[in-house]
């Protein structure tokens, strides 16, 4: 019998023993680089790009350069050496190297922070979207409202844009992480996008593009690298030149974490391996699951997930209409409660008619309570596996964007 081993978090994997007439889709990330194998792929990148010129061409002697950091960057530590070694290169000092770094729009990072001070940097700082006397004013949007953006970034007279390439299936594309607007602009801006999301869903995906874009125009960013993530916080792929081309390559490497499937599946196992997940990657997870899971199956989550879904999540599970609870988050301006709605949105979206099993660190109440499947251990979803007459497993489902074949 064919046999899966799923990570998810836990001491001991989950182990798919399945049947030969198991119809089975085991989709799994792309493979990466680490440490130095990772550093090499950076410096080729940003030395010799497919299209345009390489970063030792954006900036002379001189130049006061910041390397802005927009998230969750895999392999970040190997990645802004080789930035910084490129920078010296071209003859900038240490002195006039600036690093500014910012919390991913996700609240919960996946790949490890910068562990060790950066030879060739001369400053380290992470950028405060609290503190609002660490923003300047760069220019006014289509309706008139000011953009405010870390003063650094608007001070340089070269910034380095360093951002992840990554999809969120809950979106249905790619995710919001790695652009600079408004990981790099104050927390309003931050919680204004997550209302327009709450109220419209991925209608106010054309409104945020449009400002990422300005922003980036504004700004006069030439210079931008784009990491697409491998399997387990490695990196696959490093896409460097002008914004827009970066862009395009990393999102053509990125089509290894879209694979597709020929046949919807019966039931669906997606792992989330992040060590304290919050629902945010569950419902990551579940959206990826149920691009390819038959209307009416069963999808089975598997994580470390500990602390149970708010309020307004809550509420929905116990028969509450979504779009008043939605209207009522957002009235209240409250950011918890209006994080809570989208996640809410979203999820209820992504599951539809479809059945949820979930193993996580929850309590059985807890998940009962939502009226959700329970699995007390890996065998439940182990057994649900060998009993399906197709399956399809998804590893690091919450990085995943599956794709049915037409």
């Amino acid at each position: 019998m064919p046999t899966i081993t799923l990570e998810y978090g836990a001491d001991e994997p989950l182990v798919l023993d399945l049947c030969d007439g198991t119809c089975v889709d085991d989709l799994v990330g792309p493979a990466g680089a680490e440490g130095d194998a990772a550093r090499r792929l950076v410096t080729a990148a940003v030395a010799g790009p497919a299209a345009g010129p390489p970063l030792q061409a954006h900036v002379v002697p001189g130049d006061r350069v910041v390397v802005a950091v927009a998230g969750d960057v895999p392999q970040v530590q190997a990645v802004v050496e080789a930035v910084a070694e490129r920078l010296t290169a071209a003859g900038v000092v240490a002195e006039d190297i600036a690093l500014l770094h910012a919390a991913p729009l996700d609240p919960e990072p996946s790949m490890a922070g910068l562990t060790a001070a950066v030879p060739g940097i001369g400053s380290q700082t992470a950028f405060d979207p609290a503190l609002e006397s660490g923003t300047s004013y760069l220019a006014a949007d289509e309706a008139g409202r000011p953009l405010y953006l870390a003063r650094p970034l608007v001070d340089a007279d070269v910034v380095v844009a360093i951002g992840p390439w990554t999809w969120n299936a809950a979106f249905g594309g790619r995710g919001l992480d790695g652009e600079l607007w408004p990981t790099f602009s104050r927390r309003a801006c931050r919680q204004e996008l997550t209302v327009a999301l709450a109220r419209r869903g991925r209608q106010a995906l054309g409104d945020w593009r449009t400002s990422v874009q300005e922003i980036t125009w504004q700004l006069g960013v030439c210079a931008s690298l784009r990491l697409v993530p491998g399997s387990r916080g490695s990196l696959h792929a490093a896409c460097f030149g002008l914004p827009d081309e970066a862009a395009r390559q990393a999102r053509a490497a990125a089509a290894a974490w879209s694979p597709q499937v020929a046949e919807p599946a019966e039931l669906v196992v997606a792992a989330v391996t992040r060590d304290r997940p919050g629902f945010a990657s569950v419902t990551r997870a579940v959206a990826a699951a149920a691009r390819i899971a038959q209307p009416g199956g069963t999808i089975c989550i598997a994580s470390r997930l500990a602390e149970p879904p708010g309020v307004v999540f809550q509420r929905w599970r116990q028969g509450a209409p979504l779009d008043r609870l939605v209207h009522e988050a957002v009235a209240s301006r409250d950011p918890l409660l209006v994080a809570d709605a989208l996640q809410t949105r979203l999820f209820a979206r992504a599951l539809g008619d479809r059945r949820l099993v979930l193993l996580s660190a929850l309590e059985e109440s807890t998940v009962e309570d939502l009226e959700f499947g329970f699995a007390a251990a890996p065998d439940v979803i182990e057994r649900l596996a060998g009993h399906a007459e197709s399956l399809a497993v998804l590893h690091e489902a919450d990085l995943m964007l599956p794709q049915p074949r037409i």
